[in-house]
C-alpha cells in the first residue's frame, strides 16, 4: 500500500528516569504528545479517531529534536519549549490552545480566565473540552489550567501527571 507523504507521521518514545511518553510530528512539526506512561494504544488510538489517514512510522532521528527539548523541560533545564508544531482543530479549540501557550511558565489559570481571553465567556465547559482535547500534553501547557476553586480537575494524561508537571514548574 502506498502511502501520501503528507499522511506519514512520525513518532518516538521518551523513556527518562521519571517520565515515559510517545512523541509524534510530521514534516510540519509536533503534532502529539502523548500521556506519562501512556502506551502506543493511546496514540494510535488518537490519530485513528482526530487523523485517520496517518501512517504511523518509528524515526527518531525525524522526533529527537523534539524530544530534546521535552526532555529538558522534564528535567527542569528548560522552562520555555520553542518548537514548530502542527495543530489541526476547530476553530474554536485552536483559539482554546492558542490561549494556552500564552500562560507563564509557573502560573495557572483557570477556564473562565481562557474563555474571557479568547472573547467567549459564557463558553467555559466549551473550554473545558478544548483543552481536554489538546494532543501537545506540556507543549501546549494545558497542565497550567485549573478550576475556579483551585482544584486540579481533568487532564488526559491524568491528575497525578498535571500534579507532577505543576510541581516541577514551582520548583
Amino acid at each position: 500500500m502506498k502511502y501520501n507523504e503528507e499522511n506519514v507521521v512520525y513518532y518516538g518514545h521518551i523513556n527518562t528516569d521519571d517520565w515515559c511518553l510517545y512523541l509524534a510530528a510530521t514534516d510540519t512539526g509536533l503534532c502529539f504528545v502523548g500521556s506519562h506512561n501512556g502506551r502506543f494504544s493511546e496514540m494510535k488510538s488518537w490519530f485513528n479517531s482526530k487523523r485517520p489517514k496517518a501512517h504511523l512510522v518509528e524515526d527518531w532521528n525525524k522526533v529527537s529534536v523534539y524530544a530534546e527539548q521535552v526532555v529538558d523541560y522534564l528535567n527542569g533545564e528548560r522552562k520555555n519549549i520553542d518548537l514548530p508544531i502542527d495543530l489541526i482543530g476547530t476553530a474554536f479549540q485552536e483559539s482554546v490552545w492558542a490561549e494556552l501557550q500564552n500562560i507563564p511558565f509557573g502560573e495557572t489559570k483557570t477556564y473562565t480566565d481562557i474563555s474571557e481571553a479568547i472573547g467567549r465567556p459564557d463558553s467555559v465547559r466549551a473550554v473545558g473540552t478544548a483543552v481536554g482535547a489538546n494532543p501537545l500534553l506540556i507543549v501546549v501547557p494545558c497542565h497550567r489550567v485549573i478550576s475556579k476553586s483551585g482544584k486540579m480537575t481533568g487532564y488526559r494524561g491524568g491528575i497525578a501527571m498535571k500534579e507532577k508537571l505543576l510541581r516541577l514548574e514551582s520548583s
